[in-house]
């Protein structure tokens, strides 16, 4: 058992709310708000976003990744084709992504479909990547289980050694788009009763509502 009395950790919101009239009619417009204000706030990885994927059974798995690119096509993030995510996007589909921003008391949550960019998107995303990190996406087997963190290591020193100067984007790594079917924007009101105005899409565009929290 927990030494920590979770269930007495609370705390109160109290920033202003969020009325029809200030989110407008386009999601996307409202997000770019909303995310110049969380960079404006100095919030340590602002573009971090939860990722909910499912495989073709059901059984759902979550992780974080960072927003690259947000408008009216869709939601951009980058990764390996052949991690658990890869793999459970190529079979099902479809995802949910949830933006957390604790210190302006914010939630932003999306569904949608999942395609793959192009891969010029995805060559033009790998080329401004710092070299590092280009370096990485090779040494590292997303998601595979390794002996320890010296093959890690191995691996980086190896690709390190065979590419000194730049990377050309591996087959394997690339971006996805999701394209938004519904978008949620969470909040935080006093008493917990918080202010939640999702957007679903129409074939004539947006159609917006407001929820009880």
């Amino acid at each position: 058992m927990s030494s920590i009395d979770m269930s007495r950790i609370r705390n109160e919101y109290a920033r202003s709310g969020l009325a029809e009239s200030d989110a407008g009619d386009d999601p996307i417009a409202l997000f770019d708000v909303w995310m110049a204000e969380a960079v404006a706030a100095g919030l340590h990885e602002p573009t971090a976003m939860a990722l909910a994927t499912a495989s073709p059974d059901g059984k759902p798995s979550v992780r974080i990744v960072l927003l690259k690119g947000i408008d009216g096509d869709g939601v951009r993030f980058y990764t390996n084709y052949e991690s658990r995510k890869g793999e459970e996007l190529e079979s099902n589909p479809y995802a949910a992504l949830t933006m957390l921003w604790h210190q302006i008391e914010r939630q932003v949550r999306i569904e949608g479909t999942v395609a793959r960019t192009s891969p010029g998107d995805s060559d033009a995303y790998f080329a401004s990547r710092p070299h590092g990190s280009q370096l990485g996406a090779v040494a590292s087997p997303q998601s595979r289980a390794i002996a320890d963190r010296g093959v890690l290591d191995e691996h980086y020193a190896d690709a390190a050694a065979a590419y000194p100067d730049g990377v050309s984007r591996p087959a394997y790594w690339g971006g996805y788009l999701v394209r938004p079917e519904s978008v949620e924007f969470w909040q935080g009101r006093e008493s917990r009763m918080h202010d939640r105005i999702k957007f679903t899409r129409a074939p004539s565009g947006w159609h917006r509502e407001r929820l009880a929290p």
